[in-house]
């Protein structure tokens, strides 16, 4: 069973989302919060596979809620998915960088929402990664030249290459397939990749590929 945490402080949002959620027989809602605050305080409470957190509430916002959450060793294995009015919302970049696991648009369609909470707690991220791509794309375009990171010195050429594929939107299939290898092999690399830059998902290693100037805004797949 997939256990969901819901924060957003509209109460018709929540019930909305409840409501959906709790139809599907591997999915049921732990929780609601209305801010930041109470967010992080169910989360230490039920420990959920996945919070769906709004960004823009009173008091703790979500982007102070995602760090206090993913920053607490307790709560390792909660997977945050940012709901966002707009796509191109200015804090989901940052949200994605205290990490968050992707977003998901409010106005998304239901099949989407409930496909979106399967993917994350499966321990995938980076929902919609053509959108999640414009976002990072445009933080990322308001930053000054990147620094490489320390860690990127640890990575092979290869796993490097995979890291600004993934930094391009592209799934671990159409990886295999640009780099003409397996699935499987794709998917070490990245999973290699992550270990070795502490990255909790795919978005994390988004945000790194960026930082380290592995790809660049308007670099598409």
């Amino acid at each position: 069973m997939i256990r969901v945490l819901l924060v957003d402080d509209q109460v018709l949002v929540r019930a909305g989302f409840r409501a959906l959620l709790d139809s599907e027989s591997d999915i049921t809602v732990v929780g609601e919060a209305g801010d930041g605050a109470q967010a992080v305080r169910l989360a230490r409470q039920t420990v959920p596979d996945v919070v769906l957190m709004d960004i823009r509430m009173p008091g703790v916002d979500g982007l102070a809620a995602t760090r206090q959450i993913t920053a607490d060793p307790e709560l390792s294995g909660v997977r945050i998915v940012v709901l966002t009015t707009f796509e191109l919302d200015e804090y989901v970049g940052e949200a994605l960088r205290a990490g968050a696991a992707g977003f998901l648009v409010k106005n998304t369609q239901p099949a989407e929402l409930i496909q979106g909470v399967r993917v994350v707690a499966a321990g995938d991220g980076l929902l919609s990664p053509s959108v999640t791509r414009r976002v990072i794309e445009r933080f990322a375009a308001g930053t000054a030249t990147p620094a490489a990171p320390r860690r990127l010195a640890e990575l092979t050429e290869r796993e490097r290459e995979v890291v600004a594929l993934v930094g391009t939107g592209l799934s671990n299939d159409e990886i295999a397939t640009r780099l003409v290898v397996s699935p499987a092999t794709a998917k070490t690399h990245v999973s290699r990749a992550m270990v070795k830059l502490g990255a909790r998902d795919r978005a994390q290693l988004v945000v790194f590929a960026y930082e380290a100037g592995l790809v660049r805004p308007g670099w598409l797949p």
